[in-house]
């Protein structure tokens, strides 16, 4: 009879520990790293980081990819690089540890033409990036999670929920893929019509330059709190490129619509569009030098601000809504508040020309030109002063942006193929 006692209430305590419980299994889901994860910072393409940035830097080490970088290294949850090369043998997919001199922990060679994308750190160090036609994931080690042809060539990705990835290539094909097992989840979107599934090259030339033959050429922005996607894409034959609008609807079929296709932005978008905080404006630069901010729910315009320079890289938006425009040839360190009802320039630098998008953490991070190289400018945000410079040493090509780590060091590369690891001083 005791013995029938106890049997019960330990049942009952374990029965009741499990309600109590319930799943424990979120935890190993995939999310974005707590660093830089990918280009651009975060899904929202706002270049912006939670970290107090380092206002004063020592230069610590600069390594070679042995070739060419588009894209900005991608920064983990630990102490992990990895760029995205295109070289002409060896290694191209390359992952060194920050802290220690960039010591190469594993290298890979992808097949090549895919560089404009960056890859994709999750908060375990997993890897996520494309070559043409197809899609992989890669653990700690070289060795592949999984494998899965797409059409096209996959842009820098994004997380959706926990443990989804959203996969949009160059040729308009779009994807959910399960971050684990590497399994589609719903139906894959073509935003494309006949496009030739067996050419997975096709266009990925006019794609650097953003050129009508490449109709998707840069990274798609979403946002968790409007569930909003919003990307650039020139239909084949139209004059110029539009901005697609598209909702996530976890959970429902089908998992993605496509909400609308705007025109608002003069001469069509350049670059990859960005997401403020409650997803419910995108920024993005037009071709007619003006900067944009767009209705997220239907697509129309907002305002227009002319920045009367072509900005060839994204702007960057904080939490808070300080918008710094994006940079280029001829571009000026520019501020700007969205007030809701328009735009508010608040401070402006004639005498510094940003080349690459500003990487914002505190303080501000952009590549200047330098006599006749370049240097990485720390600014201040509240009135964009200089705070420091540090001169690139044998920097050529043309700057492919600033990635900020959770531990506050700074890499920064050139289209040469050097990059470059500051930590705090």
């Amino acid at each position: 009879m005791l013995r029938r006692i106890i049997v019960l209430a330990t049942t009952v305590l374990i029965a009741g520990a499990l309600a109590g419980c319930g799943s424990t299994d979120s935890w190993v889901q995939s999310r974005a790293a707590s660093g830089w994860a990918a280009q651009y910072a975060d899904a929202a393409n706002s270049s912006s980081s939670p970290v107090s940035g380092a206002d004063t830097l020592r230069l610590d080490w600069v390594r070679s990819v042995k070739g060419d970088l588009a894209a900005q290294a991608a920064l983990g949850s630990g102490n992990y690089l990895a760029v995205n090369g295109q070289t002409a043998g060896g290694c191209s997919l390359m992952v060194w540890e920050t802290n220690n001199r960039a010591r190469q922990r594993w290298c890979t060679r992808l097949y090549q033409g895919g560089g404009i994308a960056s890859p994709l750190f999750d908060g375990f160090d997993n890897l996520y990036i494309g070559q043409p036609g197809l899609v992989m994931s890669y653990p700690v080690t070289q060795w592949i999670r999984w494998r899965q042809p797409v059409i096209g060539m996959p842009m820098t990705m994004r997380f959706l929920d926990p443990g989804m990835l959203l996969v949009v290539t160059h040729l308009g094909q779009l994807l959910v893929f399960d971050a684990q097992r590497g399994t589609v989840a719903g139906s894959a979107m073509d935003l494309v019509a006949g496009v030739n599934p067996r050419d997975s090259e096709r266009g990925l030339q006019d794609c650097r330059l953003a050129g009508p033959a490449c109709p998707v050429a840069a990274a798609p922005a979403y946002s968790d709190a409007s569930k909003v996607i919003v990307l650039t894409l020139w239909e084949p034959g139209a004059e110029a490129p539009q901005l697609v609008g598209l909702r996530y609807r976890p959970g429902q079929t089908p998992l993605i619509t496509r909400e609308w296709t705007s025109d608002a932005v003069g001469r069509g978008p350049l670059a990859s569009p960005v997401l403020s905080a409650d997803g419910a404006t995108a920024y993005v630069n037009g071709r007619d030098q003006r900067l944009w901010a767009i209705n997220t729910d239907d697509g129309s315009a907002k305002w227009s601000m002319p920045l009367n320079y072509l900005a060839q890289t994204p702007p960057s938006v904080t939490p808070d809504g300080l918008i710094v425009a994006g940079g280029g040839p001829g571009a000026r360190l520019t501020a700007i508040r969205d007030t809701g009802d328009g735009p508010e320039k608040v401070w402006s630098r004639d005498d510094t020309a940003p080349l690459s998008t500003a990487s914002l953490a505190g303080v501000g991070y952009t590549v200047v030109a330098d006599g006749d190289g370049m240097a990485l400018t720390v600014f201040a945000l509240g009135d964009g002063h200089t705070v420091n410079t540090y001169r690139l040493p044998g920097a050529t090509g043309w700057p492919v942006g600033v990635s900020v780590g959770h531990d506050r060091r700074v890499v920064t590369a050139t289209s040469d193929g050097r990059v470059y690891g500051f930590a705090p001083a």
